[in-house]
C-alpha cells in the first residue's frame, strides 16, 4: 500500500500559539521540529503497519516546515507552495489511504488554533450545506479519488467535528483544547507512541475504511471574515455574492471546489 501524508502544525502535540506556526522565532524552530518527530512517527507506524512506500506533504503556511534532514529517509517529501492542491499535493488514485496529521478543528470551532485552510480569510467554508474543517474539505477531495482518510491525528475538537465522516479511520488525540490558544497536551514522546500505534492499525486495518463522498454537483459558500474580503472574492466572475461577507461557487467537483477555496485564500494578500 502507498500511504499519503498531509503534515500540519496546528494540531502536534506542544502547539497553542499562532507564533509557534510563522516563520522567523524560536517558538517556531521548536514547533517544527515537534511537527517533523510526529510525521515521523506516522511514517514509522505506517511502514511497520505493511506500507510499501510513503509520501509526505507538507501542508502547513508556506510549506516548508518539515526538517528534511530529520525526516526518516524511507518517506519523499513534497515542500514549497504554490502547488497542486495544496494541503493534498501529490495524492494520486493509486494511493492506499491518507493520513492528516497536526490537523485541527475548522473556522469558528472551539478547538486549538481552530480555522479553515486561511484564519485571515474565511469565517467558514460550506460544501453543498457542510461546514468544513480542512480534514473535510480534503477528505472529500481524496475520495473523489477514491482514495480514504485512514488517520487523523490532532486535538480532541478536531477528532469530534471531523472523526464522525472517516468511520474505521484511526484518531489519535494528543491533546485537549482549553480554548483557541490554551490546551493540555500529551508529552511528545507520549503522543509519538501514540500517533505510531495508531498509524500501525490505520494501515493493516484499511480494509474497514471507505472513501469520504460529498455527493455532487457541489456549492461552495465562503463566509468571510470583512466585507472587504468579499468585496474581493466578488470579483472573480463565476463569483455569486450571497451576503455582505459571503460569495458561492458553483462546482462540477471537489478538485474545482479545493481550487476556489485556494484562488481566494490567495487573493485576500491583496487586503493583509
Amino acid at each position: 500500500m502507498k500511504v499519503f501524508i498531509s503534515a500540519d502544525i496546528e494540531g502536534v502535540a506542544g502547539v497553542v500559539t499562532p507564533l509557534q506556526g510563522q516563520p522567523g522565532n524560536g517558538e517556531y524552530e521548536r514547533a517544527r521540529r515537534l511537527m517533523t518527530e510526529e510525521v515521523n512517527a506516522a511514517i514509522d507506524g505506517a511502514f511497520a503497519g505493511g506500507a510499501a512506500s510513503v509520501l509526505v506533504n507538507d501542508a502547513h503556511g508556506p510549506g516548508t516546515n518539515l526538517l528534511a534532514d530529520l525526516l526518516d529517509a524511507r518517506a519523499e517529501l513534497i515542500l514549497g507552495r504554490p502547488k497542486p492542491m495544496n494541503m493534498f499535493c501529490g495524492l494520486e488514485r493509486d494511493h492506499g489511504g491518507v493520513f492528516c496529521t497536526g490537523y485541527h478543528a475548522g473556522a469558528g470551532q472551539h478547538g486549538v488554533l481552530s480555522h479553515t485552510t486561511n484564519g485571515f480569510a474565511f469565517a467558514a467554508i460550506r460544501v453543498n450545506g457542510l461546514d468544513c474543517a480542512e480534514a473535510i474539505l480534503y477528505g472529500a477531495y481524496a475520495g473523489e479519488l477514491g482514495v480514504p482518510v485512514l488517520l487523523l491525528t490532532g486535538d480532541d475538537r478536531m477528532a469530534a467535528q471531523c472523526a464522525p465522516h472517516f468511520p474505521g479511520a484511526q484518531v489519535a488525540v494528543v491533546k485537549h483544547a482549553l480554548g483557541q490558544r490554551a490546551a493540555r497536551a500529551l508529552s511528545p514522546e507520549r503522543a509519538r507512541a501514540r500517533i505510531r500505534a495508531a498509524a500501525v492499525a490505520a494501515v493493516s486495518e484499511a480494509a474497514a475504511c471507505r472513501p469520504f463522498v460529498i455527493p455532487g454537483p457541489y456549492r461552495l459558500e465562503l463566509d468571510l471574515t470583512s466585507v472587504a474580503m468579499a468585496d474581493l472574492a466578488a470579483t472573480i466572475p463565476l463569483a455569486e455574492r450571497i451576503a455582505p461577507r459571503g460569495v458561492a461557487f458553483a462546482a462540477a467537483s471537489m478538485a474545482a471546489v479545493v481550487g476556489w477555496v485556494n484562488t481566494v485564500s490567495a487573493m485576500s494578500a491583496l487586503l493583509r
